[in-house]
């Protein structure tokens, strides 16, 4: 006799149960802040509530990822699933590195921080090739020129500008 096609795992099972734990923590969580977060006004019908339409979709995520942590096949955390869920946080990684972006812009300026950021990144991406990293160092030469020459786009200049003399220092701070 064959295996029953109901139940048989379509899919991977890795991270499955983390992420369903996940979702139906974060929705409850948000369950909890309506009654803080929405109102519900006097004399008005239900559905033109303010609330009534964030809690229908509120409480829908808690019933139906109620429902998918119940229907699960594997109703434990196993090392794949801690696995998945560090892979998962390494695009946080990514995030830090453009907030140092962000920080760094106004302390050296627009020019030389995308100089440096562009090969980093491109080395942390591994790639490794020195043809590879000079392209990068000439493609964010390149971002900077249409940005700021032909785009017009206001950056302000690095606070190490004011080092410069001052004819230097307006070159640098309209055009870099």
């Amino acid at each position: 006799m064959s295996e029953d096609p109901a139940t048989k795992v379509i899919g991977r099972l890795r991270g499955q149960f983390l992420f369903a734990a996940i979702f139906l923590g974060g929705a409850a969580l948000l369950l909890s802040q309506l009654g803080n977060q929405t109102t519900w006004a006097n004399k008005t019908d239900l559905v033109a509530q303010p609330g009534f339409w964030p809690a229908v979709g509120v409480g829908g995520m808690v019933l139906f990822g109620g429902l998918h942590l119940l229907r699960l096949p594997r109703r434990r955390l196993a090392r794949d699933d801690w696995q998945e869920g560090c892979t998962w946080l390494s695009v946080v990684e990514f995030a830090a590195w453009f907030l140092v972006y962000v920080v760094v812009v106004p302390l050296l300026g627009y020019l030389p921080t995308t100089l440096v950021f562009m090969p980093v990144l491109l080395w942390r991406l591994g790639y490794r090739s020195r043809g590879v990293l000079a392209a990068g160092v000439i493609f964010g030469g390149a971002i900077v020129v249409v940005f700021k020459t032909f785009l017009n786009v206001r950056i302000p200049g690095g606070a190490v500008y004011e080092f410069l003399p001052d004819a230097m220092r307006n070159i640098f701070i309209v055009n870099f």
